[in-house]
């Protein structure tokens, strides 16, 4: 049995393959005595620090798209497109009111401070405020207040939190980073490319997010619940929702692979961007999964 320190990184509901892979290093009577995590990875970093983390499993494994966005809250002031309440109260329900400092496993949940453009390390203090900091995607969720302090995604400076672990008393640190490239051989490189009318991508953008509005309202793993009858519809703007996230995503891609650059962890598990879009959280049983299979052949590769 080995010490591990575990980094779980930033992107949305690809986030539940680091369920998959808690669940591998437990199998292979691994201990976690670290852990850090930015936005979902502070979510499922601080279940698991707390030792709930199955228990969220369960929960995550029941979501239908229509339950995700309900759970999400839209609205159409402060700062974001969904204030994320329902989801917070669906979380203290499994966690309860702890405290960073008391939880079993040391526990890092990074956001980022947007009027001194640094990142903040919560250690101490309430759990859920912390998580729900940590994951503010700017644009989609409205900032948390803390402090005085107006507060978002942690991704937007540090996807894949290394640097609180570094002085973890551990045998090797494992980082799951959830930006990997969507193909084996994705070019870095500038493409050169040739405009077009603007009727022509109005036309294709409209089309390829008209797909997905569809695909977050259906679930393909479950049958989608009947609304109230007295039901207001309160779909958040899926299409801004995924231009946000597909944004989000490209910038964070770039700034892992220099904080990988700078401070690489004994084994890296890397999730694909094309495993799952960010506002996919009715997926959970296969990210999951996709989490698990992922680090066995991570810890295999490096021996461990």
């Amino acid at each position: 049995m080995a010490r591990v320190a575990l980094v779980l990184g930033s992107g949305g509901a690809r986030g539940y393959a680091h369920l998959g892979a808690v669940q591998e290093l437990r199998e292979r009577g691994h201990e976690i005595v670290a852990v850090s995590g930015t936005s979902m990875g502070a979510v499922v970093g601080g279940l698991v620090a707390a030792g709930k983390d199955a228990d969220f499993t369960a929960w995550a494994s029941t979501l239908t798209g229509r339950r995700v966005v309900r759970l999400a809250d839209p609205t159409w002031t402060g700062g974001g497109a969904a204030t994320a309440e329902k989801l917070m109260a669906a979380l203290d329900e499994i966690v309860g009111d702890v405290l960073i400092e008391s939880l079993p496993i040391p526990f890092t949940a990074v956001a980022t401070d947007l009027a001194a453009r640094r990142e903040v390390w919560f250690q101490r203090g309430p759990l859920i405020p912390a998580m729900r900091a940590s994951f503010a995607i700017p644009g989609l969720f409205t900032p948390a207040v803390v402090d005085g302090r107006v507060l978002v995604d942690g991704g937007l400076l540090n996807p894949l939190p290394l640097e609180p672990t570094a002085a973890a008393t551990a045998d090797f640190t494992v980082a799951v980073s959830l930006q990997g490239p969507r193909e084996p051989h994705e070019p870095t490189s500038p493409a050169r490319g040739f405009s077009v009318r603007r009727a022509e991508w109005a036309a294709d953008l409209r089309r390829r997010f008209r797909r997905g509005e569809e695909e977050l309202t259906e679930s393909p793993e479950a049958p989608a619940e009947a609304p109230p009858a007295d039901a207001v519809d309160v779909r958040p703007d899926v299409r801004t929702a995924e231009v946000v996230s597909l944004a989000f995503d490209a910038m964070q891609s770039l700034i892992t692979r220099y904080r990988l650059a700078t401070l690489p962890p004994d084994v890296l598990v890397t999730v694909p961007l094309s495993a799952a879009r960010t506002i996919d959280f009715h997926r959970a049983g296969e990210l999951v999964d996709l989490g698990r299979t992922l680090t066995k052949a991570a810890l295999d590769d490096a021996g461990r």
